[in-house]
């Protein structure tokens, strides 16, 4: 297969509770501030290992949340092989693999690791989890640049270089995936880092009846006038995809105010309590709306915000 062509294969802000051992489930104490629980895992207590260590979920008939709290992994099932979103990274990996199995699903039949940009949190695991599956690891040029980089120098305080998945599939603006029935579209949106992946075209399934969603690899900007610039490119990118009904986030806590309506774990809760007849919580299309004017709007402002730096 060639790296570079287009892939074809057929065949709600509340009170916090924090759960015993990570566990979505299980209510072990209250916490005394207020602020949504989603943040909790992704901001106050983003390095507490144990506390990130949450139950996986299943989200959809055929999407399952196998992630610690703060960064998102995806993995979406078909019949003919399965497809994981991002990774995490050390020291979760194991424990994303252990997730996968807790779901049910074998990751040897992990046809394809999608990293949606090159930052440690996002794609540390493949490595390990390719060689567990042999699935192929996909992600755009410039950011393959970046995890060689990640790969090439020592970790943090000087401990051993991360591991790095070797160079497997470049994607590239418009090429497609086909697999088990689903038909995923890739954008690359750079800002957040020089590549970004945005995958679109993602069925997914509420009781058998379909939904469209969408995984922005990351929204934001680098710093200075031109990645300003590409951000607001990107925003206005994705916000001409239609018919979005589902936004996969890549964390569960988007920053700066989180994802309005609530973000990921604050769904997920809303998911286990829900009751027969009940609108399923991630199927949102006006609040991804709102969301993506928000990120234009700030895409906007920070251009702005360079020019008078630059002034200065």
């Amino acid at each position: 297969m060639n790296n570079s062509i287009r892939i074809t294969v057929l065949s709600a802000t509340c009170a916090v509770v924090a759960f015993s051992g990570g566990n979505l489930g299980t209510p072990a104490f209250a916490q005394t501030t207020s602020e949504p629980l989603s943040k909790t895992y992704r901001v106050t207590r983003a390095e507490d290992v144990e506390f990130q260590k949450i139950e996986p979920f299943k989200v959809f008939d055929n999407l399952y949340y196998v992630g610690p709290g703060y960064v998102s992994v995806w993995l979406l099932t078909t019949p003919e092989g399965n497809i994981l979103f991002d990774t995490a990274q050390e020291p979760y990996v194991d424990y994303v693999i252990g997730n996968i199995r807790k779901v049910g699903v074998d990751p040897k039949s992990i046809r394809y690791i999608i990293l949606s940009h090159g930052h440690l949190d996002h794609f540390g695991g493949a490595a390990k989890i390719q060689e567990a599956s042999g699935a192929r690891v996909m992600a755009a040029d410039e950011d393959w640049k970046m995890i060689e980089q990640v790969g090439s120098r020592p970790g943090r305080g000087g401990a051993a270089a991360p591991r790095v998945p070797k160079r497997d599939v470049v994607v590239k603006e418009g090429d497609t995936l086909a697999l088990g029935g689903q038909k995923l579209t890739f954008h690359l949106t750079p800002g957040h880092t020089p590549g970004v992946v945005t995958t679109e075209g993602i069925t997914v399934f509420d009781g058998g009846k379909p939904y469209r969603a969408i995984l922005w690899g990351g929204a934001g900007y680098r710093g200075g006038l031109a990645d300003a610039e590409e951000s607001v490119r990107s925003a206005d990118q994705v916000a001409k995809i239609q018919g979005v009904q589902v936004n996969l986030q890549i964390h569960s806590w988007a920053e700066p105010n989180g994802y309005p309506g609530g973000g990921v774990l604050e769904r997920g809760l809303r998911l286990k309590s829900r009751k027969a007849g009940d609108a399923h919580p991630l199927v949102d299309p006006t609040t991804f709306t709102q969301w993506v004017k928000r990120a234009q709007e700030n895409a906007a402002k920070a251009v702005d915000d360079e020019k008078q730096k630059a002034k200065k």
